[in-house]
């Protein structure tokens, strides 16, 4: 343990302006991530007289129309350098921001969501998972695993950020202009710096990892691809249920009469257990693969799902963000190494966007399904137990698509081999 934690460390200091770009676009990916647009939630609804469904339907039209458009904005990380999409993508972020604050009716207020969503959730995290994917081959698991204490930081830091600026403003629109500024001056120079030298896999790591990256495919055979849609079941799973759980949490507590104030203590558990299993998931991916690791990694969040369901006293709720830190640590790391040694890296930008795409699609759907449920007296606690049963199935199914992908593989690995 104490020689993988040096070896981790030397691996940081030789990467760290690789690993600084993925960490701070991560960070800045929270500037579109529904935490931190929830939370002027309440100043959004009252400014622009909305219910809270009303507001929610805005939120799901943005999100929705965000992951229509996310194909073909994530083709551009195929076609020219990362750092010159960033050139882009973080002035678009901050411009939604001042947007949030100049909008004047419901319509540019959709459109500044939408902005958010796009650039935010969808091209931060995209073009950090892409690019990290294409500078590393042998140590891909460990460079992801390095990359999400990026967003995790973004969690912390920013909320506080939030009400400092609030309470200076005096009003919630300073948050956004400070935000704006943070990222022009802050976000783009650091980021613009990091990423203008490309790092380029020696060629020990290329001939170590020649089974670990598959050959091209292009986003049309991909599409034809049975297992990709094998592998979107279990792969929509996470953001899905993570959703859920977070967008009704209110519900949930005064469901089960939690203190709010011991339920959001809870979320440093959360966190920290993220970055450890996070490190730990890259180790295993960078020894077994990502692909012979896929039937397992659901595992924890169907522990999850079942243990928030059935266990009603506090400690559960602790109990359920520790696991729920050991699925994201791990999930985090499978899905930013698992398509590169599926899928290959020539067209990774645009198969990588489908991917998000999908995933910031079911993030827009799970709040509206579950809110249904609810109002048609499905409670939260059921659909839960639903939704371990989901990740039981997907597990079976990612172990057949995992033995599909292995048995196409085989001829060519063989060549390669021989």
């Amino acid at each position: 343990m104490i020689e993988f934690g040096r070896d981790t460390l030397r691996f940081l200091r030789d990467n760290t302006r690789w690993i600084g770009a993925g960490f701070l676009l991560m960070m800045f990916s929270s500037f579109g991530q529904t935490f931190f647009i929830g939370m002027s939630g309440k100043a959004l609804r009252e400014t622009f007289h909305l219910s809270a469904g009303g507001f929610g339907g805005l939120y799901m039209l943005a999100t929705l129309a965000s992951a229509v458009s996310l194909p073909w904005l994530g083709r551009t990380l195929d076609v020219m350098p990362g750092w010159k999409v960033v050139r882009f993508t973080l002035p678009a972020l901050a411009l939604a921001c001042v947007l949030m604050v100049l909008a004047p009716n419901l319509v540019l207020l959709t459109g500044a969501l939408y902005l958010l969503r796009l650039f935010g959730q969808g091209m931060m995290t995209e073009t950090a998972y892409t690019e990290l994917g294409r500078w590393f081959i042998a140590n891909r698991g460990r460079a992801m695993a390095l990359i999400v204490p990026g967003q995790q930081a973004g969690i912390a830091l920013l909320p506080v950020f939030v009400v400092l600026v609030d309470r200076a403003g005096g009003s919630w629109r300073a948050a956004w202009i400070a935000s704006a500024g943070l990222i022009v001056l802050v976000g783009l120079p650091s980021i613009l710096t990091l990423m203008r030298i490309a790092r380029v896999p020696h060629s020990q790591e290329v001939k170590a990892s020649a089974l670990r990256t598959a050959r091209s495919w292009t986003r049309a055979e991909v599409l034809r691809d049975p297992v990709f849609y094998l592998l979107q079941f279990g792969a929509l799973a996470p953001p899905f249920i993570a959703t859920v759980i977070f967008f009704n949490q209110d519900y949930l507590i005064a469901l089960r009469g939690y203190d709010p104030l011991i339920f959001a203590a809870a979320f440093p558990v959360m966190s920290v257990t993220t970055v450890v299993f996070g490190l730990v998931g890259g180790h295993l991916i960078d020894r077994f693969g990502a692909v012979r690791l896929l039937p397992y990694f659901l595992v924890p969040l169907a522990v999850t799902s079942a243990a928030l369901g059935l266990i009603a006293p506090v400690w559960g709720v602790y109990l359920s963000m520790f696991l729920f830190g050991i699925s994201n640590g791990i999930t985090s790391t499978m899905l930013g190494a698992l398509w590169p040694e599926i899928y290959g890296l020539a067209n990774l930008g645009g198969i990588r966007a489908m991917i998000v795409s999908a995933m910031v699609l079911s993030t827009a759907i799970g709040p509206g399904l579950s809110g249904l449920l609810i109002d048609h007296g499905v409670g939260l606690p059921r659909q839960l137990l639903w939704l371990s049963c989901w990740c039981v199935l997907a597990c079976f199914v990612l172990a057949y698509a995992a033995w599909r992908v292995r048995q196409r593989e085989a001829g060519p690995a063989a060549l390669r081999a021989a």
